[in-house]
């Protein structure tokens, strides 16, 4: 099993920046993907960005267009995502998400564990 806690959501201003943070424990982390997702009220959950644990494959959803970035720490465990540029449209409750795959995955359905998610809102 895996356990999965994020932290670092709040309220910020359109233009402004804010890092969430996703802290792993349990059974880690071979073969171990980690991502981001969000969901809106009234809408479906849908994909931020994801990366392998150990490798570099990094995938993106279109709409970051390069204002966010997803790192990782493997000293703490911890999953990371940077948002930059921050506008209202990206107020959602953002999830941290982990599997056992070899390669990065971005729908919901292939995600096995998941956060209590953390609340992101941003102001106009």
């Amino acid at each position: 099993q895996v356990q999965l806690v994020e932290s670092g959501g709040g309220l910020v201003q359109a233009g402004g920046s804010m890092r969430l943070s996703c802290t792993a424990s349990g059974r880690t982390f071979s073969s171990f993907v980690m991502g981001w997702f969000r969901q809106a009220p009234g809408k479906e959950r849908e994909f931020v960005a994801a990366r392998e644990w150990f490798g570099g494959t990094i995938v993106y959803a279109d709409f970051v267009k390069g204002r966010f970035t997803i790192s990782r720490d493997n000293g703490k465990n911890t999953l990371y995502l940077q948002m930059n540029s921050l506008e209202p449209e990206d107020t959602a409750v953002y999830y941290c998400a982990a599997t056992y795959r070899i390669t990065v995955v971005t729908t919901t359905s292939e995600y096995d564990y998941w956060g209590q998610g953390t609340q992101v809102t941003v102001s106009s």
